[in-house]
């Protein structure tokens, strides 16, 4: 599958199933576990922003990699 295809596919499914959650919380009168002040909302979303930055810039190749075990726990000889 296409990477920006499966990518907006994770967002529509993430988007649909936060505003599933936050209608069954309304309709059964429990507390939603969104931040309910722009404040909160603005720092879940940096936060969520940062994660996602760090992963994908912060990727980097393991330096050792002949000396890790692999499946038997052995190295490349």
């Amino acid at each position: 599958m296409n990477p920006v295809v499966a990518r907006r596919i994770k967002i529509g499914i993430g988007l649909v199933l936060g505003v599933l959650i936050g209608a069954f919380c309304r309709v059964l009168h429990i507390p939603s576990p969104a931040p309910p002040v722009i404040a909160g909302a603005a720092l879940v979303l940096s936060m969520t922003l940062g994660y996602l930055a760090m992963d994908r810039y912060c990727v980097h190749e393991a330096l050792h990699r002949d000396h890790c075990g692999g499946p038997d726990g052995g190295t490349r000889k």
